[in-house]
């Protein structure tokens, strides 16, 4: 299937100290993506560092054909992860929507690939990068690889869903995207588990893909803290499914 336009949707939050690299990868996916029409949608999420400064120099910076592509959401509170993309999720208006990390560890153009290789086969399904599946290149430390297959361990036993549920980067269909956001009320890391619940209760299939993934040094993620967080989390969303 043919992906003619596409909402790429980067959740942001403190992110001063590696945002230069990012927003110059940033500004070569106008390029990359010449045959589909892109839009692109940075959610600064409550930011207490320079990343607003740096997101709004960006955007000055860059030519009036592109600034148009690009869609800027601030606001003052850190509300979390799953809120930022339900922010930018609302105001995409392409059909496709891919949600992705501000760290480039999956590449927006992986997409392309995805196309190529006739993986988008129709625009019912849902379809989630897989860091566990053999045909994807991962890279990242042993602690970090060990500690995300106990959290999917817990995933799978408590919610029967088999997936790398925090792998970033998904990509949806407007049909439905919007109606499963909108009903999503985790808001923090712990959020991809409850929309795949979503995903999963409106008969929506989800579809795991190969993918190019890099873990980044400098991640905001704490693996111990924020994994112990998102276990907590987890019982409270099997509280309300």
């Amino acid at each position: 299937m043919i992906i003619k336009e596409l909402s790429i949707i980067f959740p942001i939050y403190n992110e001063e100290s590696r945002l230069k690299k990012s927003l110059i990868k940033l500004k070569k996916l106008f390029k990359s993506f010449k045959s589909i029409k892109i839009e692109i949608i940075l959610v600064n999420d409550g930011s207490t560092d320079r990343t607003h400064e740096l997101i709004n120099t960006f955007i000055k910076s860059i030519n009036n054909v592109n600034k148009k592509k690009i869609i800027y959401i601030h606001y003052e509170r850190n509300r979390g992860k799953g809120y930022a993309l339900k922010k930018g999720i609302q105001k995409a208006r392409k059909k496709w929507n891919l949600t992705c990390d501000i760290d480039f560890s999956a590449n927006p153009v992986e997409i392309k690939k995805w196309v190529k290789l006739n993986y988008i086969k129709n625009d019912k399904n849902c379809y989630f990068g897989s860091r566990t599946l053999k045909a994807s290149k991962v890279k990242y430390s042993n602690h970090r690889y060990y500690l995300g297959n106990v959290f999917n361990y817990f995933v799978s036993i408590m919610f029967d869903l088999n997936l790398d549920t925090q792998c970033g980067f998904k990509l949806y269909h407007k049909n439905y995207a919007k109606k499963i956001f909108s009903k999503l009320k985790e808001e923090g890391y712990s959020h991809d588990v409850e929309i795949a619940i979503l995903l999963k209760k409106n008969l929506i299939k989800i579809i795991e893909l190969p993918i190019k993934w890099v873990h980044r040094d400098q991640s905001r993620l704490n693996i111990f803290f924020d994994g112990l967080i998102m276990i907590i989390k987890l019982i409270f969303i099997k509280l309300r499914y």
